[in-house]
């Protein structure tokens, strides 16, 4: 990864374990960032995690890697290298696979669900 620096919030640590109630509304009502990324839980090999989004993200690709998002609320676009864009609307998910550059981008507020390995770096690989 390389050493610039990004104007996102990416918490990597696992915030419930498991046995433990994920509280996601209660996150999202406390969250004042306008790119916010938390991992929730670990679930084997991967890790559930919260994103909370207005903007746009980087374009960038993880090459051992395939990303779910999964939209909770508002409407979630990810942008492909060389195709078109995809729309990701409430209770719509979308897998990215691995080597595939993309950015992701909300209009307005959106709260996404994303499953990954747990050792994805979110600004994606170098």
């Amino acid at each position: 990864m390389s050493d610039k620096e990004y104007p996102y919030v990416n918490r990597m640590n696992i915030l419930y374990e498991p046995l433990q109630l994920i509280d996601i509304q209660s996150l999202v009502e406390q969250c004042t960032d306008e790119w916010y990324n938390q991992t929730l839980c670990q679930v084997n090999d991967s890790v559930v995690r919260l994103g909370i989004f207005h903007g746009e993200y980087h374009w960038h690709k993880h090459d051992k890697e395939d990303e779910f998002f999964f939209t909770l609320e508002g409407k979630l676009f990810i942008d492909l290298e060389g195709s078109e864009s995809v729309e990701v609307n409430l209770h719509q998910g979308y897998v990215v696979p691995k080597g595939i550059v993309h950015k992701t981008r909300a209009p307005a507020k959106t709260v996404v669900l994303m499953i990954e390995t747990a050792g994805i770096i979110p600004t994606g690989d170098v």
